[in-house]
């Protein structure tokens, strides 16, 4: 796994167990779960083309 893969699956879970915090206990800041959460799909799906884009 490269590091924008593993930096993207992070992202994900803390993104993820942020959002659960949220529906639970309301906090500020609480939306920015789902951009974590978004954000980490997006690097997850493209760290294997970087990967394959080096030579």
């Amino acid at each position: 796994m490269n590091p924008v893969s593993t930096a993207g699956a992070v992202l994900l879970a803390v993104g993820l167990v942020g959002y659960g915090v949220g529906v639970a206990v309301p906090y500020p800041g609480r939306a920015f779960s789902l951009t974590a959460v978004a954000l980490g799909i997006v690097l997850v799906a493209i760290g294997p083309s970087l990967e394959e884009a080096t030579p």
